[in-house]
């Protein structure tokens, strides 16, 4: 089972597409293919750019592309009902038993409700995941009606994910626009997504740091 199979399985993306209608009904951002392959393509970006082989990119590769399935049954522990469910899909697959293991593990330890970073692919589908932060993912909607989500993603008008391995750091550098949306509800909303990535950094034996507006903060 390759990523490219896993971006053309029906039954994944019939569970993508109702898990991402479910959440819009919810009022949550966007969470369709578009940002599962955001979150898998950066997933495999920090192992390539940090020395792994590409065993382990392709493994957090589908794993990102899978990781948010779960919603289809419920927001609600969506991380461990998505593991269950790429179990199931990825049983009759060719991978091996260990490698099914890696997969399903990193997809039920994405969300800070619950998971941590418990091996590579998993941290880097964790900071993948918490640091898709953009403007683009805001559901058409009439900005009167924005919650906190809403406005904290409206309001990052650049957002860079930088890798330096040499020095094994993992940066994130926004640029708010603080007339949306104040310094203080973004870190309502993300401080504990990004002391999760901070924790994921650390199993790779790297720092995370966060920037916002010029300012370090994390």
């Amino acid at each position: 089972m390759t990523y490219k199979e896993i971006r053309a399985n029906a039954e994944v993306n019939a569970l993508l597409d109702k898990g991402n209608k479910n959440l819009g009904l919810l009022g949550f951002t966007d969470h369709s293919q578009a940002h599962c392959i955001h979150v898998a393509d950066t997933a495999g970006h920090i192992l390539k750019k940090f020395g792994y082989d590409a065993h382990d990119i392709e493994l957090a590769k589908i794993a990102g592309y899978m990781h948010d399935i779960g919603n289809a049954i419920n927001r609600t522990h969506h991380a461990e009902y998505g593991s269950l469910l790429a179990n199931e899909i990825l049983r009759d697959s060719d991978l091996s038993v260990q490698d099914r293991i890696t997969v399903v593990s990193a997809i039920a330890n994405h969300d800070e409700s619950t998971g941590s970073a418990v091996d590579a692919v998993s941290a880097v589908l964790i900071i993948a995941d918490k640091t898709d932060v953009r403007r683009s993912r805001v559901r058409q909607k009439p900005k009167a009606a924005f919650d906190i989500h809403d406005r904290v993603n409206y309001a990052v008008t650049d957002q860079t994910l930088k890798i330096n391995p040499d020095k094994r750091v993992i940066s994130l550098n926004l640029q708010l626009d603080t007339g949306i949306c104040s310094m203080y509800e973004y870190f309502e909303i993300f401080l504990g997504r990004m002391l999760m990535c901070r924790g994921a950094a650390e199993l790779l034996d790297a720092t995370f740091k966060l920037t916002a507006n010029g300012a370090k903060v994390l």
